[in-house]
């Protein structure tokens, strides 16, 4: 296995971790986690709704990570999710700034799989 796959692998390993368990997180304790949803959102859908499609839509994500399969667009779409995260939470900083270490984890992830698909061609 070379290192530029070994990282591909360790990198969707960790994102799919904590997409994962902040899907369960959220399933079990929805109270401690519906809060980082922004207000606009909230009011669009109702929380018994959002959390739990919220929920599927990280685990769904999570188990396309640790596939592999059309790994860059993964990795594209966890960027996006985390970054949206930190986005709308920025006022939290002292709780999201992990998640900004996630976010450059997942940009990562994203080129090295899309030098991957570069190469293919």
């Amino acid at each position: 296995m070379t290192k530029e796959k070994l990282a591909s692998l360790f990198l969707r390993i960790g994102l799919a971790f904590v997409f994962f368990y902040a899907a369960v997180a959220a399933l079990l304790d929805p109270f401690s986690w519906v809060g980082f949803f922004p207000g606009w959102l909230r009011a669009l859908l109702p929380d018994e709704l959002l959390l739990p499609a919220h929920s599927a839509a990280e685990i769904i994500l999570a188990l396309w990570l640790i596939s592999g399969w059309r790994a860059f667009y993964s990795a594209v779409l966890a960027s996006i999710a985390i970054g949206g995260i930190v986005i709308f939470n920025i006022g939290s900083v002292d709780i999201i700034f992990r998640d900004v270490a996630i976010l450059f984890a997942a940009i990562a992830l994203a080129l090295i799989e899309k030098r991957v698909l570069e190469d293919r061609q």
